[in-house]
């Protein structure tokens, strides 16, 4: 009999990961510079970068009162000109349904070349979401996965009221594509890109070797071979979000997700991978 692969925690995936890693190294570029994002539906946010790896982030909200907190972040360019800034807020806003603050996951893409941005924040389900079982999700009408992710677009330094201004969106250039990204010496992943909603995924080798999925996923077009991919999880509640550049062979982001299996503790750490495109497939209409 043949031992079957079994899902592990994010925690453990980081720990994985993390020996000899093909993530980039964070920048400090955007040291001391501030940065104003108009944002479609989320209001303004105002960046203001410290050291290279912290920011003062400054929200107002239709209708609301500005919100200003400090973070902790990592700043890497994949692509000259272009920044992806991540952090977690741990203090969270919303709260669950036992009254516990949920952690919110930030990420921001700034493309300085267009004078562009797009925000992708996310939360994990709690506990008592993450037991519930697929058919019962299926039943209510729920998504499989419980790792929700929100992706707005915006414009740096101006108030557009964006009617028929270009903005970063949603690609389907990734559709079709089947790729190998190498992670580590000792981690390697497929990727399979099935359509506008899902992907499908294996390890080939590495600490989830053997294992694969089909998981929900987002792509977001940001210039020339130059994609934001964010996909959840359903099983091991899990977000990612990758910057993937077909014109470098280059990834660079992060996967969030709890640390192991009692709910208590977070796990948000860099991912980067040298990448090959295997094949293309295109349907006949």
């Amino acid at each position: 009999m043949t031992s079957q692969p079994a899902f592990i925690q994010v925690g453990a995936l980081a720990d994985g990961f993390a020996p000899n890693s093909h993530i980039l190294a964070p920048v400090a570029d955007l040291e001391g510079r501030t940065f104003v994002l108009t944002l479609t539906d989320r209001g303004v946010h105002t960046l203001r970068f410290g050291a290279a790896d912290t920011v003062d982030v400054e929200r107002i909200t239709h209708g609301g009162p500005p919100t200003r907190k400090f973070h902790a972040c990592r700043v890497t360019s994949v692509r000259t000109g272009i920044y992806f800034v991540d952090y977690i807020d741990a203090s969270g806003l919303p709260v669950d349904e036992s009254g516990k603050p949920v952690a919110v996951s930030t990420s921001y893409v700034l493309d300085l070349k267009r004078q562009l941005c797009t925000l992708v924040t996310g939360s994990l389900p709690s506990e008592k979401e993450t037991r519930i079982d697929a058919f019962t999700r299926v039943e209510r009408g729920m998504e499989l996965t419980g790792v929700q992710a929100q992706i707005c677009h915006g414009r740096i330094a101006s108030d557009t009221d964006f009617n028929g201004t270009a903005l970063h969106r949603p690609s389907t250039e990734l559709i079709g594509m089947r790729n190998l990204y190498t992670y580590s010496a000792t981690e390697r992943y497929e990727h399979i890109y099935l359509n506008e909603h899902f992907y499908a995924w294996q390890c080939l080798s590495g600490v989830e070797a053997g294992l694969g999925d089909v998981d929900r996923c987002h792509t977001i077009g940001i210039d020339t071979a130059l994609y934001l991919f964010v996909w959840r999880e359903k099983v091991v509640p899990t977000l990612g979000v990758l910057m993937i550049d077909l014109e470098r062979m280059k990834t660079d982001g992060k996967i969030f997700g709890y640390e192991g299996s009692r709910f208590d503790a977070l796990s948000n750490f860099p991912v980067g991978a040298n990448a090959v495109v295997l094949n293309v497939t295109r349907h006949p209409d």
